[in-house]
């Protein structure tokens, strides 16, 4: 009983506030334009915040775990690897094909990263998600780019890749945050403090607007393609590599980061790549709705499985 209340209140609070962008996004206090601006903001300034404040406070002897994060990096390369070998025998349309790939194996893990191993750890939990967090951006930005350019008969464009990981805010506030950090720098009070405030913004605000972009439309006119994207998403990556992950080790901390890393709904993110690489932006913005709505019952249990087996 105590694992799943414990559970339960994991999960929660992601749903009730959820519930809650969506309410405010029903009844006229959001529109389309402030949700997009909004978005922009918290992604530009709000999680680069609190990716770099956790990263600078931690202690990186503690929370470098150069085996989880290598480990991470090969499941999700692995994932999408294997996606490009399958899906092509299942989805037909090529506009289709890149965004159920990027929906299976690219997760909303910058989002639900930190506040669910948190809530299961407490704050030292936050060193080990955002260092994590740090390695799986990147490989996520790459393989997504790579996926949409493969899938609409273009050629790589290298350039374009490195030059969007490079100006993406979560990877430059994570390589400051870890410069910051092993160069021993300290900020004034004052600035530290700023940061500090800013980043306690990011994660209430970031799920708020997720809820507040649920938008139930078209929902049949993509049924196959949603059930195969929210199963990938939420059930079968994670039942493979989680047995994998807990027979390598992984325990705790490490192991609810990296459950997060593969069970969590898919990226916000992924709706937006769709629409920049002529893709079916309509189906990503679906994929999104629901693995993220879907996640509330399956992290659930996730997380209630590997408390009642001592593994997190």
């Amino acid at each position: 009983m105590e694992n799943l209340i414990l559970s339960v209140n994991v999960i929660l609070p992601l749903f009730f506030t959820m519930s809650l962008g969506y309410i405010i996004k029903r009844i006229g206090m959001f529109n389309d334009i402030t949700l997009k601006t909004m978005n922009s903001l918290t992604f530009k300034v709000f999680l680069p915040s609190l990716l770099f404040y956790n990263i600078y406070k931690t202690d990186l002897k503690t929370v470098l775990n150069l085996k989880l994060m290598l480990f991470a990096v090969t499941c999700i390369i692995s994932i999408f690897l294997l996606l490009c070998f399958l899906i092509p025998f299942i989805e037909k349309d090529n506009k289709n094909k890149a965004v159920l790939i990027q929906a299976i194996f690219r997760s909303n893990f910058v989002i639900f990263g930190i506040p669910v191993t948190v809530s299961l750890f407490n704050q030292d939990a936050t060193g080990v998600a955002s260092m994590l967090i740090a390695v799986v951006i990147p490989t996520f930005n790459i393989l997504s780019v790579i996926g949409f350019e493969i899938f609409r008969g273009s050629s790589i464009n290298f350039k374009n890749i490195a030059k969007g990981v490079v100006s993406n805010p979560l990877i430059i506030a994570s390589a400051v945050g870890v410069s910051f950090l092993a160069l021993n720098v300290q900020l004034p009070t004052a600035v530290d403090k700023t940061i500090s405030d800013l980043s306690k913004i990011a994660t209430p605000l970031a799920i708020l607007l997720l809820g507040g972009s649920f938008e139930f439309k078209a929902s049949t006119k993509y049924l196959k393609q949603l059930v195969l994207g929210v199963l990938g998403r939420l059930i079968i990556v994670p039942s493979i590599f989680l047995p994998i992950a807990i027979s390598i080790g992984f325990r705790n901390v490490e192991l609810a980061c990296f459950l997060v890393a593969v069970a969590s709904p898919t990226a916000v993110s992924s709706f937006t790549m769709a629409e920049q690489m002529d893709a079916n932006s309509e189906l990503a913005g679906q994929l999104v709705v629901f693995t993220s709505g879907l996640s509330v019952i399956t992290v659930f249990l996730w997380i209630f499985i590997l408390k009642q087996l001592c593994y997190i």
